[in-house]
């Protein structure tokens, strides 16, 4: 172990509803040798992302939870520190699942090399990265939209709903975004050029969509959930196509209480032919390299903006992390852990 200090954010209680502070653990070590096929990594962003809330519970999911006393998951833009492995050299930039700490260990196994010069690193894990993927894959292979349909998506100034309205809009299909207070509406209508935004923080929230749309929905990428899909589920359109890849607004919850609406949303399933499909980017690996192409080219082009919400200092993850499940960040939410 050398003398250097390693910072590490352990999972030290399972939250009950909001996570708090107190379901995190920071721990100080040393900082960790490479053996002979290793390398050491030093962890220059971490991204935080809503699918990190699930992880925290020990209930069945698509992915095995962090553990008690593991470190945080979550992807990250590391530099190669020290190499005992034949493929990486020091200095080498790459994109690991090396979770909340400053250093970490790796075989080599998941590694990807970036270059600093094609795109900014950060961008590998937002607009180029997990959650463009998850809007380029989720919106083209489940959502269909045609020339002329409409298009809503719920927090679209974050990192995956600014995506999905945006190439919307590419493929000639109407934009509208749904977003939270008035700054960011103005970012999803001037900077992204969204056709159309509503926030859904106003009193007469589903009347706005609602005029916002005068042709109904017919594509509605589901990430938030909760009031805002009371709102679209009126709007949808025979045949709409509902991808759902989040429901942010319910992953605190406890209990859900209130009526079994169950009944009422099939039978609308069955009589106006909707397809609702959940999914899990990783389904649509072997779309990554169109994506890359694609998202690499309208970003060149100008076609594509984005917003990264930096934090400095990985001691500041937690209290980020439940700022995000709360909407407080604008834009692709990644801590720089060091320069």
């Amino acid at each position: 172990m050398s003398a250097e200090e390693n910072l590490r954010i352990l999972l030290a209680s399972r939250p009950h509803g909001r996570p708090t502070p107190a379901d995190f653990h920071l721990e100080r070590t040393g900082v960790p040798e490479p053996a002979e096929g290793q390398v050491l990594l030093k962890i220059l962003y971490l991204s935080l992302d809503p699918y990190m809330r699930g992880r925290m519970n020990a209930a069945k999911s698509y992915a095995r939870p962090v553990e008690i006393g593991e470190v945080m998951e979550g992807g990250t833009v590391a530099r190669v520190e020290k190499s005992r492995h034949p493929d990486f050299a020091e200095g080498d930039i790459v994109l690991s699942y090396s979770g909340w700490q400053g250093f970490a260990l790796s075989d080599g196994s998941g590694l990807r090399k970036l270059d600093p010069k094609a795109a900014p690193v950060s961008t590998a894990l937002g607009v180029l990265g997990m959650p463009g993927f998850t809007a380029y894959a989720g919106l083209l292979t489940i959502g269909r939209p045609k020339p002329g349909e409409t298009v809503v998506v719920a927090a679209a100034s974050g990192a995956v709903g600014s995506a999905v309205g945006q190439i919307a809009r590419i493929k000639g299909a109407r934009a509208v975004g749904i977003a939270g207070g008035a700054d960011k509406c103005r970012f999803v209508r001037d900077e992204l050029g969204f056709d159309a935004v509503v926030d859904h923080r106003a009193p007469d929230f589903p009347e706005q969509l609602k005029a916002a749309c005068p042709d109904g929905i017919d594509v509605y990428f589901e990430n938030v959930g909760g009031p805002v899909w009371d709102a679209v589920f009126p709007l949808l359109n025979g045949f709409a196509r509902v991808p759902v890849c989040g429901l942010i607004a319910q992953y605190n919850k406890t209990e859900h209480a209130g009526a079994d609406r169950l009944p009422v949303v099939m039978r609308e399933v069955l009589t106006r032919s909707l397809t609702i499909r959940g999914f899990i980017q990783h389904e649509f690996a072997d779309q990554r390299r169109a994506f890359f192409k694609d998202v690499s080219g309208w970003i060149a082009e100008g076609r594509v903006r984005y917003r990264e919400d930096i934090i400095d200092g990985l001691e500041n993850a937690p209290e980020a992390f439940i700022g995000l499940l709360e909407g407080k960040n604008f834009g692709k939410l990644i801590i720089r852990v060091t320069e």
